[in-house]
């Protein structure tokens, strides 16, 4: 379908229902949208003003947690690098790594294999949209949970998760890189949760570790160019469902954080770093004392924009709660037991609002 600016208008402002079936259904995304030659976003995209008006209070944050890798091969650097991540994460909740032993080479095929895949036809990439998909560790789609927003987000996505024999289902377009990509952070991410759960001061052995980011999902973000990029969102104020997230970004810039003390700040991106982020998931395995970070992010109306994230998470069968010990130690769980596909489950049910999913996890006592 291509539209003309004049149909463009009747077809996505007006009428919220072809919208629906154009973006969603049909899996046109943003992206058809952009193709269609609008010159306004219609307005399911248009966020109200109070909903905008914290956001746009935005400062450079200087002070970022940078760690360089490079040094790993040194058991007491190692250590040393080990214990400045967990003071860094239990005081910000975010930091960066470079020289992790990822080539350039490498991120920049993922990045063009993004783009490739969202340059295709929509007929082609609705072959992925969740409710048709033939494959279940692979899907594609539209803002975040679109039945039940009020207002879109501006970003398509692509989700790739399941174990080794399953990502043969993966888009041929993406499908060698962000395999060879998710192989290749393996050991960071091994090293990175390993040195959390273990810098929490309670016995964990090394089964139970493992247990807790036995699923490692690729996203491949995909932000096309906005007319109005200052009337929405790319992504919404959210926390990650995830228990650590590894966040690869392009230079375009867009992510904000909010800091305490500081409100919104705006990470500037570094050439071949990764943003590490803790997400609900590990704010509860660590009763609290690891807080999961609500961020956001905006567009622009120059270029598109491409964030790959890593989601580590549990199984859905995992149990998930303050791990043991810690309570004791903290004078009271924060958080409950319970199925991490029952945490899942609560978090895709409803639009981003900031970190309100976990009042879903949180314990009688917290509650009283």
């Amino acid at each position: 379908m291509v539209a003309s600016s004049e149909n463009s208008l009747a077809l996505f402002e007006l009428d919220e229902d072809e919208l629906f079936d154009f973006v969603v259904k049909k899996g046109h995304g943003v992206k058809g949208l952009v193709d269609s030659g609008i010159s306004h976003i219609p307005c399911r995209y248009i966020h109200p003003p109070y909903k905008l008006a914290d956001l746009k209070k935005v400062s450079n944050f200087p002070t970022l947690p940078l760690f360089d890798l490079s040094g790993l091969c040194d058991g007491s650097i190692k250590s040393t690098i080990a214990r400045e991540i967990c003071e860094a994460t239990k005081k910000f909740g975010f930091f960066q790594v470079i020289n992790y032993g990822m080539p350039l080479e490498l991120l920049d095929r993922l990045m063009n294999s993004t783009r490739e895949f969202f340059r295709l036809p929509a007929e082609k990439k609705a072959y992925y949209l969740k409710e048709v998909s033939p494959f279940e560790n692979v899907y594609y789609g539209t803002s975040f949970a679109p039945q039940a927003e009020k207002w879109f987000e501006w970003k398509d996505y692509l989700s790739m998760f399941g174990k080794e024999e399953e990502r043969a289902f993966w888009p041929q377009e993406c499908r060698d890189v962000a395999q060879e990509y998710l192989k290749m952070q393996e050991p960071l991410i091994y090293f990175i949760m390993n040195s959390l759960l273990k810098g929490l001061g309670v016995p964990i052995d090394d089964e139970a570790i493992k247990s807790y980011m036995e699923s490692q999902a690729v996203n491949m973000n995909y932000y096309p160019v906005c007319p109005n990029p200052e009337l929405t969102v790319g992504v919404g104020p959210h926390s990650d469902l995830a228990a650590l997230t590894f966040l690869l970004q392009d230079d375009i810039g867009g992510l904000h954080l909010k800091v305490e003390d500081e409100g919104w700040v705006e990470i500037v991106p570094t050439p071949g770093a990764l943003i590490v982020n803790v997400g609900d998931t590990l704010e509860i395995l660590s009763n609290g004392r690891y807080k999961s970070v609500e961020h956001m992010a905006r567009v622009s109306n120059t270029r598109d924009r491409i964030s790959i994230p890593i989601f580590v998470s549990p199984r859905p069968e995992t149990r998930i709660g303050p791990l043991q010990g810690l309570a004791e130690k903290d004078g009271g769980a924060i958080y409950r037991d319970l199925d991490f596909g029952e945490y899942m489950n609560n978090f895709f049910s409803a639009a981003h609002d900031g970190k309100k999913t976990l009042d879903f996890a949180r314990s009688m006592l917290d509650q009283e």
